[in-house]
């Protein structure tokens, strides 16, 4: 919430939009610049007149940023300001649906991961037979081949050749299949193909899962911060929305 919560309606200067929010004159005039800000009209005087409302919605712009990234939460703002109020609201909605999936996905990675660290201390040693082909390991994980061939052209993943040459049927034994599990896992819950590429590193130097786990937890915990980040900055908005909205459209 903002530091201060001046009126909505109350006059104000650049730099006492600066010191109410925690931002520097020059943020401000850059996030209205941005169409974070609903444009401030000039005083006789040539200077920018700013309202209580720029605050709350630079306040609130804070917490956006958090929870959905600065981009994203310019749009939002902008978009707010000019769609129907049911519709800002539906917008604002459908943020948090968007920090749910991410969360379910993250999760559900956990739960991957720690099916593959049990495995690994039960299962019997691998054989030549513990393999499987593109077509197989794809079908198992619920992607494309194509989707396979470039995780192994990312490191990703490390296949073989059933007779070692170049541009041979590729085979997958039970450390690639374990690798492929993992970076379906990793990619479901929403890291990058260079985030992915060094958890397998990692994997492959300690020989274990411990790290990628305790990166989901961190990423789980990441989640809940930034929803709350949301919250705040859904409240704020929602107040806006409703008093900007409350007379007749014209």
């Amino acid at each position: 919430m903002c530091p201060t919560d001046p009126r909505l309606d109350e006059r104000l200067t650049t730099a006492s939009v600066a010191a109410a929010t925690g931002y520097s004159v020059q943020q401000v005039r850059d996030l209205e610049a941005l169409g974070a800000l609903p444009p401030a009209p000039r005083a006789a005087n040539g200077y920018r007149v700013f309202t209580g409302e720029h605050v709350r919605v630079l306040c609130a712009y804070r917490d956006l940023a958090l929870a959905v990234g600065p981009v994203r939460a310019r749009g939002t703002l902008r978009d707010v300001r000019t769609l129907p109020g049911e519709e800002a609201l539906a917008l604002l909605s459908s943020l948090h649906v968007g920090l749910v999936r991410e969360r379910d996905d993250a999760l559900a990675a956990q739960e991957a991961l720690r099916a593959i660290r049990e495995e690994n201390g039960t299962e019997a040693a691998p054989t030549s037979e513990d393999t499987m082909t593109i077509t197989e390991l794809a079908g198992a994980l619920g992607v494309r081949t194509s989707t396979l061939r470039f995780w192994e052209k990312k490191g990703l993943v490390v296949a073989e050749r059933v007779d070692g040459r170049v541009g041979a049927a590729r085979r997958y034994p039970l450390a690639a299949i374990r690798e492929a599990r993992i970076a379906a896992a990793l990619r479901a819950a929403g890291y990058r193909i260079p985030e992915v590429r060094d958890t397998m590193g990692a994997l492959r130097g300690f020989h274990g899962v411990d790290d990628p786990l305790d990166a989901l937890e961190e990423r789980v915990g990441a989640i809940a911060r930034r929803m709350s980040a949301l919250l705040r900055a859904g409240a704020e908005l929602a107040g806006l929305t409703r008093g900007v909205r409350s007379g007749p459209r014209g």
